[in-house]
């Protein structure tokens, strides 16, 4: 294939189109490529139960930021979101990122456009800029440090009491956050559809219909949500918690993937993924993770197509905040 119709296509859909073989072993030929180009797979929680398993690592934002940092591959595959690989090459600038589907973007990111931002940021010339992960690299150059749910309050802790700040762009995290350090910091009104959309009265339901199980919820859930949950944490918060805990049984209020990880540390435990206001669905998945598969990344890998590339300037503006959050975070 060409590589003018293979940008072509990108254009159009945001990924190869290319028909598989079905007698195509997905999994064995994905492992076969990845060897044979020095690759690395970096698959969030989020993803489906197969593209976790193919993985060299998975993880939550922390950990594949970290993953992605610290790999000597030359080839980095990142099994996710747009924003995810953006922040992958930026920590790794002349390395080569890709993603299977470029339309894997994020109703987060997306809610904080740079222009917006830029313009809001003038209004508190005085304050710094904490900016969650769940952001464009455009985002991240406005940044005085990045965070991620896992370490946003040790983050905020790092700047001094009296410290101005903003915190872009959740404004479920930055509440959350701003209740457990005693911090008024100024929020950009931005969300997570999927963390947006959970049923209180639902959830309510199931809690009463389960008596015995706890209710865990992801910080970006607004906080109606936050009050009901027994415990309140990151993907690997939550992934961590269910293995302590003695109960049996948890109603999680996250994006179902990581029901594949806590299935697969605790078999004997039973995961209820809490409901949505939709009233067509029993959970709340992220569509644009959903964009991932096995096929779009086996071409992916094939053609080391959809790439991640960025300017110049966003990388080394980008790099600053990324670097301070890590640095923080070891």
């Amino acid at each position: 294939m060409e590589q003018l119709q293979i940008d072509q296509m990108l254009e159009e859909k945001g990924y190869i189109d290319e028909a598989i073989d079905p007698s195509v072993k997905l999994v064995e030929e994905i492992t076969r490529l990845k060897k044979e180009k020095n690759a690395v797979i970096l698959s969030h929680f989020y993803v489906d139960g197969p593209l976790q398993d193919i993985a060299d690592f998975v993880g939550d934002s922390l950990g594949l930021a970290q993953a992605a940092a610290e790999t000597d591959a030359d080839l980095i595959v990142f099994v996710g979101v747009h924003f995810m690989a953006e922040t992958a090459k930026i920590i790794n600038p002349n390395k080569k990122v890709i993603l299977p589907d470029l339309k894997a973007s994020c109703s987060l990111a997306e809610s904080a456009p740079a222009d917006k931002f830029a313009e809001f940021k003038t209004q508190y010339p005085d304050h710094k800029v904490i900016t969650y992960v769940n952001a464009t690299a455009a985002l991240k150059t406005m940044s005085d440090i990045v965070c991620t749910s896992a370490n946003a309050a040790k983050i905020v802790e790092s700047f001094p009491k009296n410290e101005k700040l903003i915190f872009a762009p959740d404004k479920n995290l930055g509440n959350y956050i701003n209740s457990i350090t005693g911090r008024n910091m100024v929020l950009w009104d931005g969300a997570c559809m999927v963390h947006e959309q959970y049923s209180v009265e639902k959830i309510v339901d199931l809690m009463e219909q389960y008596p015995d199980a706890e209710f865990i919820a992801h910080p970006e859930c607004e906080k109606p949500v936050l009050l009901l949950a027994k415990h309140i944490g990151s993907t690997t918060a939550l992934l961590n918690y269910v293995q302590k805990s003695k109960a049996q049984k948890f109603i999680v209020a996250t994006e179902s993937g990581i029901l594949h990880q806590m299935t697969k540390a605790c078999p004997d435990k039973t995961f209820i993924p809490a409901p949505s206001n939709d009233s067509t669905c029993a959970c709340n998945d992220c569509s644009y993770m959903k964009l991932n598969s096995l096929q779009k990344l086996y071409v992916c890998l094939k053609h080391e197509q959809p790439e991640v590339t960025l300017p110049k300037d966003v990388i080394e503006k980008g790099q600053v905040p990324i670097k301070r959050m890590l640095e923080i975070s070891k």
